[in-house]
């Protein structure tokens, strides 16, 4: 490292720099870089005087050389600066971090009245401080402008989230009446062509939950809230219903529909398996919608890593004879369909599959396709799992659970006379209610408010509780609260199993659910049997006091 030592005239200008440096470095001009350097090198004195300033101070400044070496450092800077500038001047010449200064960044007056911000590199040697600036007003405007722009995005994806949750609440009301009385009113005795109204009026009920519940999963993967929750499920269990109704699918268009599972598929596994028959159930519907001759097909498979234990890979492959798509489509953009006329031949909103793939990442797996224009796709799925016990102990107690039901009764899916609280405010969503249940002989005593359904609630017994959400005078979530305070001030009462029926189905209203004291959420739009099976389970486990983990159902 060059030693430098700076002399000064009278008036404290830089009368020349003379450079005492070893053989190899005598013969250089240390001037020459304060000529050429595009950064700001300055040497200053103790008392903060400029000796020696490089030339490119007056392309930033403004001022010559003459006006600014001898002169004041503390003269050029903004004044909120100043204190802050003497700390840490007072800093290094104490010695303080080895006498080196490092990212202070202050603002220096130019000569037109501009101030420009300078971030700045020091160091002490002797009664001199050598420094080294940078001007960085530009980048801090830019990173100001990013860091504005950000907040504005997120504060509008947030606006746009708490739109769409709105939204979904709104629609999902009144949605659900429409499927609820189809549903109800399709078992009752029609006509023929009554009863295909009606079956085209349940369809497109289901079409419309189905995009509501799509936009929604775009909105929670764009703002990081899409969770994967892991839990213990029999595979072979779980999509068994998904592919019988797939299948029943296939068959009224008149297509082929294969299954092919292989032979480790059964068993517990540790997954999602929410989202694993989600995104099956769009690789299926789609590929079923997408044929119009042939057939579809679907391979189940796992491959573990130790075999009957440990990890696997869970494989799924949809093949279909269907419409394809060119090899450079990107089949999995939000908003893609193949061709323009896709949406008016089949519908859709084009969000299917980008979701499929959110959901495959988000659980560790991958996804990808093969496809040709006018021969089909074929769709392959793998997500990780882990066994939660070896196939041979999955075996053993499937025997003996199959032994212990042999012989047993068969109840029906609920028992008669059983009495329910229903606190609802929608004359609609209550009648959908009371005509479902009332099939089985259930008693439904209907509240509008939460309010009303405390004050019944400490008036007589009930069986279990059907609770709106979102109700006038008292929400459902106070009610339950307020029900589950009278439960624990009276310990001979047991507690009674308390439904959350809402439109609002996102995790937020999961947790609000659960912390209330409820016992299951039940999502709006619902058909008829998650209904009955909700009630069934609640009702059957209420005489042990087994708790109902809360969930989406």
């Amino acid at each position: 490292m060059l030693d430098l030592e700076v002399k000064t005239n009278a008036a404290g200008g830089a009368d020349a720099v003379d450079v005492a440096a070893n053989d190899r470095t005598s013969d250089l001009d240390v001037s020459a870089f304060f000529d050429v350097s595009l950064d700001m090198l300055c040497i200053r004195d103790m008392d903060g005087r400029l000796i020696k300033l490089s030339r490119s101070w007056e392309d930033v400044l403004g001022y010559s050389l003459a006006e600014l070496e001898g002169g004041a450092m503390l003269a050029l800077i903004h004044p909120d600066d100043i204190e802050m500038t003497r700390t840490e001047m007072a800093r290094i010449e104490a010695g303080a971090s080895g006498g080196e200064l490092f990212g202070i960044i202050n603002r220096y007056r130019r000569k037109d009245g501009e101030y420009r911000q300078l971030e700045w590199r020091a160091k002490r040697r002797g009664d001199r401080i050598y420094g080294v600036a940078r001007d960085v007003t530009e980048r801090l405007a830019v990173e100001q402008d990013l860091a504005a722009a950000k907040a504005a995005a997120e504060a509008a994806n947030q606006a746009k989230s708490d739109f769409l949750a709105n939204m979904s609440h709104e629609i999902r009301t009144p949605l659900n009446g429409v499927i609820g009385l189809a549903a109800t009113l399709g078992r009752s005795g029609l006509e023929p062509r009554q009863k295909e109204m009606v079956d085209l009026i349940a369809r497109s009920g289901a079409t419309l939950e189905r995009l509501v519940s799509d936009i929604l999963d775009v909105s929670k993967v764009e703002s990081g809230r899409m969770n994967i929750e892991i839990a213990t499920f029999d595979l072979e269990v779980e999509l068994d219903a998904l592919v019988e109704m797939q299948r029943s699918r296939a068959e009224e268009k008149g297509l082929g529909f294969d299954v092919r599972i292989g032979a480790t598929t059964r068993g517990d596994f540790l997954g999602d398996a929410l989202r694993i028959k989600q995104v099956l159930m769009n690789l299926l519907s789609n590929a079923i919608k997408f044929t119009e001759q042939g057939g579809v097909s679907l391979e189940i498979d796992v491959a573990e890593d130790t075999p009957g234990a440990g990890m696997a890979q869970l494989g799924l492959t949809v093949r279909d004879s269907g419409i394809g798509f060119d090899a450079g489509f990107g089949v999995f953009e939000r908003f893609s369909q193949a061709d323009g006329t896709i949406t008016r031949r089949f519908g859709g909103s084009g969000l299917g599959l980008s979701i499929c793939k959110s959901l495959v990442e988000l659980m560790g797996g991958t996804i990808a396709v093969q496809s040709a224009v006018g021969q089909g796709s074929a769709f392959t799925v793998t997500v990780p799992l882990s066994r939660t016990r070896s196939l041979a102990d999955y075996d053993q107690r499937a025997l003996e659970a199959l032994g212990g039901l042999a012989g047993g009764d068969e109840e029906g899916a609920l028992s008669a006379g059983l009495r329910v609280l229903l606190a609802e405010d929608h004359p609609v969503n209550q009648r959908v209610v009371q005509l479902i249940l009332g099939e089985y002989g259930v008693e439904v005593v209907t509240v509008e408010n939460g309010a009303d359904a405390v004050a019944a609630f400490n008036l007589d017994r009930y069986d279990l509780i059907l609770m709106d959400m979102q109700m006038p005078v008292m929400d459902g979530l106070a009610a339950t609260r307020a029900i589950r305070a009278i439960e624990a001030g009276s310990p001979e009462r047991a507690a009674t199993p308390i439904v959350m029926l809402s439109a609002n189905a996102m995790d937020q209203h999961l947790a609000e659910t659960e912390a209330a004291g409820a016992d299951r959420h039940l999502a709006k739009p619902f058909a008829p049997p998650a209904l009955i099976q909700v009630v069934s389970d609640l009702t059957a486990h209420a005489e042990t006091g087994e708790k109902i983990a809360v969930n989406g159902g």
